[in-house]
């Protein structure tokens, strides 16, 4: 952004970007902030935590020069590529987190690690689509914390391919998780899902009834149809053969959150 007096943000936002660069788990350490606010001259506030401390230093030279500069200097200084150079996925964790916030004033943070302008939201929906955020759709979406277990390091990569090969992959350890079977795949499910002589061993209803064993058989062939169209194709192909895009991949997690959500209540008998 070209050198000039930025009108201050909304306290909410700042402390929203404070959250995301002073994240207990996945942000700055206290010396990394401490050293980013002493090179972009912000004096250090007593604060608790390091997200607390953060905002508050933020905060107070915002309202002491009646600008924004220095919150967009902390960031420039946060983001700078160099600095993640060995991590490119945390650098794309924070990129992400961080548009979901900026789009509330009218910026990004572009690959450079740099605010430029992009499109304002007025609301949290609003926000999660400008952001161009996958992450963000999937949590508006509330996706299944099985299946962004699996995948989440494909995703901050950005890359659909590997990340629907690893989400399919969820359902398959979690039906061995809950029954210690060694068996994959289709005969995996046919083994614990799909009802035979009698009730399932991971039942998804009573499987007393017509219209419930048809209700299980479907779900066991609708995760043998997801393995099938995403885990053995891209097992076998080179990815150059085999494109999966940012829709589909929404798609098929979301499919996915369906299913663990089903096996959540299953009643199991190993």
């Amino acid at each position: 952004m070209a050198s000039r007096t930025y009108e201050p943000w909304p306290a909410p936002v700042v402390t929203a970007v404070a959250s995301v660069l002073g994240d207990t788990a996945q942000g700055l350490t206290g010396r990394e902030i401490g050293q980013l606010l002493a090179a972009v001259r912000v004096p250090e506030v007593e604060a608790g935590n390091k997200r607390d401390r953060l905002a508050g230093a933020l905060l107070h030279q915002q309202e002491r020069q009646q600008a924004s500069n220095c919150v967009i200097a902390f960031i420039t200084a946060a983001m700078a590529p160099v600095r993640y150079a060995r991590q490119p996925h945390v650098f794309s964790r924070r990129q992400d987190d961080l548009n979901e916030v900026l789009v509330h004033v009218g910026l990004r943070v572009n690959d450079e690690g740099k605010l430029s302008k992009g499109p304002a939201a007025a609301t949290l929906g609003e926000a999660a689509r400008h952001a161009s955020s996958l992450r963000a759709e999937l949590r508006r979406r509330s996706t299944h914390p099985e299946v962004l277990r699996y995948c989440t390091l494909e995703i901050l990569a950005k890359n659909p391919f590997h990340a629907s090969l690893e989400a399919v992959k969820s359902v398959a350890d979690r039906l061995r998780q809950l029954t210690g079977e060694g068996l994959d795949g289709a005969r995996l499910v046919d083994a614990v899902l799909m009802p035979g002589q009698g009730t399932a061993r991971v039942a998804v209803n009573a499987n007393g009834t017509g219209p419930e064993l048809d209700e299980q058989k479907g779900l066991a062939n609708l995760v043998k149809g997801l393995f099938s169209m995403y885990r053995n194709p891209a097992a076998h192909e080179p990815r150059l053969h085999r494109t999966v895009t940012d829709e589909e991949l929404l798609e098929l997690l979301t499919t996915l959150s369906m299913v663990h959500r089903r096996l959540d209540g299953a009643r199991v008998t190993r």
